[in-house]
């Protein structure tokens, strides 16, 4: 992740860098999962970020839920299509179904939130739903500071239990 994303740079004026910077633990998951085909992460996050950059107007009108579900949605299709296209990647299996693909990983990312301790999982659940740092400090009574660092561990320790 840090190889796309250290390089990222959040315009704080700018809506769709700050959805970018919201949501890229989950693209960079979401790339991981597939990069085992033949391209690299790298790849893999460029291609979803033009579908979501392709997208933005309609994903930055809804809310933070919602946004999280079309973000993963147009994420994933970009990656599949980016396999597709890709020589040395192999084919999807037959009646390889997507949604079913979709719901068992994020199963599994619920199962490992659910297994945090508090306020690890509160920081976690309150930054998918889309609230800024600050936000998520006010409510749990934490400086921003402290949920951001929070944040970069919980991160790893997810990325670690969803890797192996």
């Amino acid at each position: 992740m840090d190889s796309y994303f250290r390089y990222y740079f959040v315009r704080k004026d700018d809506p769709f860098d700050s959805m970018m910077h919201r949501y890229r633990g989950l693209l960079f998951t979401l790339c991981s999962r597939f990069n085992h085909r033949g391209l690299e992460v790298d790849d893999l996050i460029q291609e979803a970020t033009i579908a979501l950059w392709r997208n933005h107007e309609r994903l930055l009108a809804l809310g933070s839920v919602q946004q999280a579900a079309l973000t993963w949605k147009i994420a994933r299709n970009a990656v599949i299509d980016a396999l597709r296209h890709y020589e040395d990647s192999e084919a999807l299996p037959e009646g390889h179904d997507e949604v079913d693909e979709d719901q068992s990983l994020m199963n599994e990312l619920n199962e490992q939130i659910s297994r945090l301790e508090e306020p690890d999982r509160s920081i976690v659940r309150l930054q998918l739903e889309g609230y800024s740092y600050e936000e998520i400090g006010q409510q749990l009574g934490m400086t921003e500071k402290n949920v951001s660092v929070r944040l970069v561990r919980v991160k790893e320790k997810l990325k670690k239990a969803m890797m192996s």
